[in-house]
């Protein structure tokens, strides 16, 4: 690209002045159709979609999510009418589909999702938007290593979102020079004004502070614009931030432009008196006249499917702990993939996950501890099938960015979290350190696979499976080093449990996943010497949990039923089994961890909260004396 700026004459200009006034338009259409929506923040970004759509993006109409196009990501995602507006104006589709506006047959929805073909993720919940724009802006430089641009409207009251920050400073340490932020400072937000309002001078010097780029310019001067994104194209070693001053309901007549209380409203009885001055003033009301530059460079083709690259190798009786063995698997899956990555939040030393940066150092991203940025450069670098994306960190930390990993599902990413220091059998370094709520909150997101493994050999396989999984997936590791309970040949399959021990005179089903697994088996020990024989299952998965090896495994025991758990009681292990038994005869104990618990042995905490092998032969014989 020459670094010569040539400025559009007169008549394109006008073309994108009226462009960005039909967007105003649709935008008022649309969404006085459905009663409901935000025409006013559509209107602040109206000339910033004309410039991008019509003058500066690099896409084609005939395959919106090409791996080589460039990217826009709609931080503030509620203002998708004027996003609609723009792509139909492009002729992707019809204009008059605007007016399908949030209604439910339509996927022109409130706030936009990837049910879209010119959707890359789902936006609305504020914030995430520059997180999903750098991970996809870093899978560019450098994975893909192609010229593509990652684009994102930012929302100026959505800027106070500490996951903002987090993303300016993720892309300034790595230099994305080929990721653009767009801050649309229109000075309102929903119920008052921001903080800032058109503070304009404090938004460029916190920009810069964070090692950006920080171009100023008015938002709805299209010259000035088309200016910004230049220099923006030929910036190189830091990212670009475009700080475009505008005005809430800009072009919209009747005192409706930079006042209050039009948030999330149709114009209703304005719109005639808005619709009428707009209309007079676009010149051209046939065709655009504009034809987007398509991409000129290829991306390389991916595989996303991936393998261990030689199977789980353990000795009999050997202890390893399954964080140790996600890190091998890992490993594995990155030799047999080099699309195969992974997003740590500075704990590589414990995850493991530091096995593939010491080998494979292209594969592995740090993300320091910053967790909702974590998530969302995990969410965009997942996106448009570029990788096979893996999360991981401390479990309990993964709470921190639940929203980040919920709109990941509605986006319908395949990220794979690993949350490893689970329960109270990490030990001394307290609650604040033990996840205890995390089977819980995976099980709640929608289209997510929550592995659980009790050994190095489920622990590889698990990773396997997940790698290869629709959907988000969750495994769940431990710090613990256990013994492992299964031959390197095992096969496992999602939603099917195992039965590690068993006898035809079984009395009772003992269900124990990771660390409580081996408390089981432990317990099983002791009671078959005390003339008791117990079944032990590993559930493997908790969602989706095998209902029929459940039932069949209660059935078999007369109905008598343990669950012990190294989590609450809520949410976990215990209630996913109960759901599966639902409608049998049960006579049921539940082991889990009922309070706040604290520093300590795990071991000597796993006695004290109950859930340990003595507190299951208990269990099992309070059940048969019952």
């Amino acid at each position: 690209m020459s670094d010569r700026y040539h400025a559009p004459d007169a008549k394109k200009v006008q073309l994108l002045k009226d462009i960005a006034t039909r967007i105003r338009i649709l935008s008022v259409e649309s969404t006085n159709a459905c009663n409901s929506g935000h025409p006013t923040s559509s209107a602040s970004i109206a000339e910033l979609l004309s410039v991008l759509f019509f003058n500066v993006m690099r896409y084609s109409t005939s395959e919106p999510r090409a791996p080589n196009a460039d990217r826009l990501i709609l931080s503030k995602g509620h203002a998708c009418p004027g996003l609609y507006a723009a792509w139909a104006l492009t002729g992707l589709f019809p204009e008059s589909d605007v007016l399908n506006l949030r209604k439910i047959d339509s996927d022109l929805e409130g706030h936009p999702t990837p049910r879209l073909n010119f959707i890359d993720a789902a936006t609305g919940s504020l914030g995430q938007g520059l997180s999903i724009a750098a991970g996809m802006a870093y899978v560019g430089k450098y994975l893909d290593k192609v010229s593509f641009k990652t684009y994102c409207i930012i929302g100026d009251g959505e800027s106070a979102e500490g996951s903002i920050w987090e993303a300016l400073h993720f892309a300034s340490h790595y230099k994305l020079d080929n990721l653009v932020a767009i801050f649309d400072v229109n000075r309102l937000g929903q119920s008052c004004s921001t903080s800032l309002g058109h503070d304009i001078e404090t938004y460029r010097k916190r920009i810069e502070a964070f090692g950006w780029n920080a171009i100023v310019v008015d938002g709805h001067d299209i010259q000035e614009l088309d200016k910004a994104f230049f220099t923006a194209s030929t910036t190189e070693g830091r990212p670009t931030a475009v700080v475009a001053k505008t005005f809430k309901g800009s072009g919209f007549v009747g005192g409706i432009e930079d006042t209050l209380n039009w948030h999330g409203k149709p114009l209703a009885a304005k719109s005639d008196d808005v619709l009428s001055n707009l209309k007079a003033l676009v010149e051209n009301n046939g065709p655009i006249g504009l034809t987007p530059a398509v991409p000129t460079d290829q991306c390389p083709a991916v595989s996303m499917t991936a393998s261990l690259s030689e199977p789980p190798n353990y000795k009999e009786g050997e202890k390893v702990a399954t964080r140790k063995a996600f890190g091998t698997a890992l490993l594995k899956l990155g030799r047999s993939n080099n699309r195969v990555i992974n997003v740590d939040g500075d704990v590589k030393n414990s995850t493991f996950s530091i096995d593939l940066e010491n080998e494979l150092p292209d594969q592995f991203i740090q993300g320091y501890i910053a967790e909702q940025n974590l998530v969302g450069v995990a969410v965009g670098a997942a996106a448009r099938n570029r990788t096979i994306a893996f999360c991981s960190s401390f479990a309990a930390f993964f709470s921190r960015a639940y929203d980040q990993i919920r709109m990941g599902a509605i986006s319908f990413t395949n990220v794979n979290y690993v949350g490893s220091h689970v329960g109270i059998s990490i030990g001394e370094d307290g609650p604040s350190q033990m996840a205890l709520e995390d089977l819980a909150m995976f099980r709640a997101i929608p289209n997510c696979t929550v592995f659980y493994p009790s050994d190095a050999v489920s622990t590889e396989r698990a990773i396997e499976l997940a790698a290869n999984a629709e959907g988000s997936t969750f495994t769940r590791t431990s710090r613990p080093a256990t013994v492992n309970v299964y031959k390197n040949d095992e096969t496992f399959e999602v939603g099917k449990c195992k039965v590690v021990r068993e006898t035809e005179s079984d009395q009772v089903t003992v269900v124990g996943a990771g660390v409580t697994l081996h408390e089981a088996l432990a317990a099983a020990d002791k009671l078959k010497a005390a003339g008791v024989n117990v079944r032990v299952i590993d559930p493997f998965t908790i969602k989706p949990i095998d209902k029929a090896g459940l039932i069949a495994a209660v059935k078999a025991t007369g109905g008598r039923l343990v669950v012990v758990e190294d989590h609450y009681r809520e949410g976990g292990l215990g209630e996913a089994v109960l759901s599966a038994v639902a409608g049998e005869k049960l006579a049921f104990k539940h082991l889990a961890v009922s309070s706040v618990p604290r520093s300590g042995p795990g071991s000597a905490l796993m006695e004290m909260f109950g859930i340990s092998a003595n507190c299951i032969s208990k269990a099992v014989q309070q059940l048969l004396s019952a």
